[in-house]
């Protein structure tokens, strides 16, 4: 070892001088290294817990798969499922895209981004709906996230419904990040919007005991406070008007798709019959006649059974799923085909040359009808998959809509014929507000009934819904008939007047 100064140390080794510098140097550079070594261990500890993180996702996506590819089409038909694929899609495969990205991923990165076009763009509480048979629990995040996307978008109605179970769950003990004062402010507003001053009153008043310093909270009380006093002396002259008031259109709806039906009276119902139809002995129909049953009176809804086999329902859908697109509805005022928010499905059109089986369909249901189908819509197949819907609607053109069907040439729709291609575990009812039917959908049946009086005039009794699937798919095709070509073919003994 040779000292060159005070402040240099060179050693030798087999003849080689390595030169190191000042003592108080190197002891700084002890402390780097292990500064170094603590950076690398936090480096080590973070990629292992993203690695665990990973992992702990792949692993639950191996049961959730393994469960899901077992029966698809039944595991996508509870709601909850359905709702969280398309939340993984939106959100967490995002976030894990996140997390991977921080490490040199190239492989599953660039396999990501590929499938990524294949994604959905955009959980009713897990219970015993019927049909059941993948389950999966709604979290008090889930609930408030949906109560939130309806706050968004002005539904006060379904941020109730979401917010209340949301709130409900935390009061239950649920482990949770959300707190109930934020349920309790989106909740108290939407019921406010409601009309239901006493119960937003009463709402922000518990989320003031939660947090008494609650600015907007505190602003709202006082307004309320004030609407209440005012509407005091309005609802005690309203109380007795109030039997006088209708039952709003939508409350009636929901109703029926609950499963709340009006029974017709006794004597309405002695007139209606089940019987073997031949159509006044049409030759196809003598040996081989078809089960026909009077669903309801006013109007004239008739349900057929067994009139399309699951051969036939199989074909159809087969030729139908690579043309399925969002369904539309004709404009009131132009006439022209356009998407609506109140119709919720896909549907796809099938005409009588693309294959003999549309064409035997065709011909059974003017067969069937007595009516001519050169005038008659295309067949169109309808799917709604979960939370599909058709709110109330009539299928014919009213008086104040001149060119709703302008384009079509034919005239107005003066029948529907509507076949059920599959059962529904729970919704999907067709039902009448104006009267009060429900028609459930049974795989191979159908309905018919007109949308005209004999004399032209609309029967507004026909105004009709698809109630919303709850679980399961459901599958319809519909023949709308138009007056065209229908001189002398109606029967006239049917609702002669208007």
């Amino acid at each position: 070892m040779c000292i060159i100064g005070l402040d240099t140390l060179k050693i030798k080794f087999d003849n080689v001088c390595v030169y190191f510098p000042p003592l108080g140097h190197m002891t700084d550079l002890l402390y780097t290294e292990k500064d170094l070594v603590t950076s690398l261990n936090d480096y080590i500890t973070a990629e292992e817990k993203k690695l665990n993180q990973v992992k702990l996702w792949a692993e639950k996506l191996d049961v959730l798969s393994a469960t899901a590819m077992q029966d698809p089409e039944g595991f996508l038909g509870y709601p909850v499922n359905a709702f969280k694929l398309m939340k993984r899609l939106n959100t967490e495969w995002g976030d894990l895209e996140s997390l991977v990205l921080k490490d040199t991923t190239d492989g599953f990165i660039s396999n990501l981004t590929l499938q990524r076009k294949h994604f959905l763009t955009d959980e009713d509480q897990t219970g015993d709906l019927p049909g059941v048979t993948h389950k999966s629990p709604m979290t008090v995040e889930d609930c408030f996230e949906l109560g939130k996307i309806a706050y968004s978008e002005v539904d006060y109605y379904h941020t109730e419904l979401w917010m209340e179970q949301a709130l409900k769950q935390l009061d239950e003990g649920e482990e949770s990040t959300m707190d109930k004062d934020t349920v309790l402010d989106y909740l108290s507003y939407a019921i406010y919007q409601q009309g239901e001053l006493g119960r937003a009153l009463e709402l922000t008043k518990r989320l003031l005991i939660l947090d008494p310093e609650h600015q907007r909270a505190n602003c709202n009380l006082k307004y309320f406070e004030f609407q209440s006093r005012g509407r005091q002396t309005r609802d005690a002259s309203k109380e007795r008007m109030r039997f006088l008031e209708p039952v709003p259109e939508r409350e009636i709806y929901e109703m029926l798709c609950r499963g709340e039906g009006i029974k017709l009276t006794p004597r309405r119902q002695s007139q209606l019959f089940c019987r073997y139809y031949d159509n006044h002995s049409h030759p196809k129909y003598l040996l081989s006649p078809v089960k026909q049953e009077d669903e309801w009176d006013r109007p004239y809804i008739v349900h057929y059974h067994d009139i399309i086999s699951h051969s036939d329902i199989e074909k159809v859908e087969e030729l139908a799923k690579p043309r399925l697109r969002r369904a539309t509805i004709s404009n009131p005022i132009t006439g022209v085909l356009e998407t609506a928010p109140y119709r919720i499905s896909k549907s796809a059109w099938l005409t009588a040359y693309e294959h003999p089986l549309i064409d035997q369909i065709n011909q059974r249901i003017e067969d069937l009808t007595g009516l001519a189908m050169d005038t008659a819509e295309e067949l169109q197949v309808a799917n709604y998959s979960v939370g599909g819907q058709y709110e109330p609607h009539f299928d014919f053109g009213r008086k104040d809509e001149p060119d709703a069907l302008k384009e079509l040439g034919t005239g107005n729709r003066i029948a529907t014929w509507l076949f059920y291609m599959s059962d529904v575990a729970a919704g999907g009812a067709t039902v009448f507000p104006d009267v009060g039917a429900v028609v459930w959908p049974k795989k191979g049946t159908a309905v018919f009934c007109y949308n005209l009086f004999p004399s032209g005039e609309g029967d507004y009794s026909t105004r009709h819904a698809a109630c919303p699937v709850l679980v399961g798919n459901k599958w319809v095709s519909n023949k709308w008939i138009h007056e065209r070509r229908q001189e002398f073919r109606r029967p006239c003994g049917l609702n002669e007047t208007a």
